[in-house]
């Protein structure tokens, strides 16, 4: 059967235009998603003031938190699906698609429950603010309702992208979230409904993106089409899913724990550093955007060069999307520190919201290459299947330095700056050690195929 022209081919063609290729849409959707997200904190900021700010601000590290392992087993579906393609075994692609939909209905369903459930108990353990918390419950409590479609988008578009498309997944978040623009202007401005007014209006975008999802799954090409009477847990599928996945997902898990022990620190230094932390999160968001896009070529690639047996594929892949991930990190940082300021004025009048989001600007988001380097090494190296590893290197050298710090050093000097410098630093070291495993564990891979491996 011809590719639609929306795939990509991983596997034979210039290397790094198709990787551009492939990383361009999902880079696209990475921009437009955090354009939107800054447009629910800039409306709320400017015309809900400082305190509904900070209230949406203090979720986030919660809500990954919650959501962490499904995100990580939907990596872990692209992946195994993109092997599966690259092999040329179909039976186990089509089997893979309707697990993968299984698991995010099961796993919306489960999201939702713990994530209503706990919300209280985690806003009140990260030492929220007493003028705030009561904002950031109702903003969760809502938020958590959109949880199964969110599941749903996310797997069926690593679905999508394991065979090179990412320009549908693309199109659906911008009309998603023009939509949400839209709801936030009149449920916040016209309304004035607040925090809830932006949940609400996260809620409602969700499900569009999702319906559009699953009706582009139901009308796809046999291969990957989603047949309803067919969604099944498949146990040796889910297995492979797990087996790259659940590594990943327990990762997000344990950072976003010590993403809440550096909240629960800022939370301490009252409601103006909490919302100029929430501000400068948001601009920091748009670095990511290279990392994004190149670290699931990275993923994707190797993972469909691994089925096809194309060994040194593998090792031009990572070191095409290291070099492009740096550079389009380090260029794009360097524009938001430099103008620090000038974006911070669109989310907040306040001087004193603005000072604590330029440390942060400063402290983090200029060094976000680093984490671009890293983030390539992890990825190509769950591409090649090898994600156990991987994840405990990057538990030790990402969240046990960040603990470590915050308990001995952070003390010592007690200012912003000082707590903010835990990433830059536990970037370095993990990265050092990860780009040593790469090495090994690919010079391992080409002796076990240097015999049947085709180039």
């Amino acid at each position: 059967m011809k590719e639609r022209s929306t795939a990509v081919d991983m596997v034979q063609g210039p290397l790094v235009k198709n990787i551009i290729r492939f990383a361009m849409p999902v880079m696209l959707s990475a921009l437009l998603e955090m354009l939107f997200n800054a447009a629910d904190t800039i409306i709320v900021g400017k015309f809900s003031g400082q305190h509904a700010l900070a209230a949406v601000g203090a979720t986030g590290s919660i809500i990954f938190l919650i959501t962490s392992l499904f995100n990580g087993l939907s990596s872990g579906t692209n992946v195994v699906i993109a092997r599966y393609l690259g092999a040329s075994e179909n039976d186990k692609v089509q089997k893979a698609v309707h697990t993968a939909i299984f698991t995010a209905l099961v796993g919306g369903i489960f999201v939702l429950a713990v994530g209503f459930l706990s919300t209280n108990a985690f806003l009140r353990g990260m030492s929220t603010p007493d003028d705030i918390i009561d904002s950031s419950a109702l903003y969760m409590h809502i938020y958590w309702f959109g949880a199964p479609f969110i599941l749903l988008y996310d797997f069926g578009a690593a679905i999508l992208r394991s065979r090179g498309d990412t320009k549908r997944p693309f199109y659906f978040l911008t009309i998603a979230g023009i939509l949400n623009v839209l709801l936030n202007l009149l449920f916040v401005i016209g309304f004035r409904l607040s925090v809830a007014g932006v949940a609400i209006a996260t809620v409602l975008s969700q499900m569009m993106a999702c319906f559009l999802m699953l009706r582009t799954l139901l009308t796809e090409e046999p291969l990957i089409r989603l047949y309803p009477k067919k969604i099944a847990l498949h146990k040796e599928i889910l297995l492979e899913i797990i087996k790259i996945g659940v590594p990943a997902g327990i990762q997000g898990l344990v950072f976003s724990f010590s993403n809440i022990v550096i909240q629960s620190e800022i939370n301490k230094l009252g409601s103006i550093v909490v919302a100029g932390n929430s501000a400068a999160s948001n601009i920091e968001n748009f670095v990511y955007i290279g990392m994004i896009g190149f670290s699931q070529a990275a993923i994707t690639f190797t993972s469909q060069n691994l089925g096809a047996k194309k060994i040194t594929r593998i090792k031009n892949t990572m070191l095409d999307t290291l070099l492009l991930n740096c550079v389009s990190t380090f260029l794009i940082a360097l524009i938001i520190t430099s103008f620090s300021g000038t974006f911070l004025s669109f989310y907040t009048n306040d001087m004193g919201v603005i000072e604590a989001g330029s440390v942060r600007l400063q402290c983090v988001a200029f060094w976000l290459w680093l984490n671009g380097a890293l983030d390539i090494f992890v990825g190509s190296l769950r591409g090649m299947g090898k994600s156990f590893v991987p994840t405990l290197i990057s538990l030790v050298g990402i969240c046990g330095v960040r603990l470590s710090y915050i308990a001995s050093i952070y003390p010592i000097y007690g200012t912003l700056r000082a707590l903010y410098y835990c990433f830059p630093i536990s970037w370095v070291l993990t990265g050092l050690v990860q780009g040593v495993l790469w090495i090994i564990e690919y010079r391992r891979l080409k002796k076990r195929f240097s015999l049947g491996a085709t180039e």
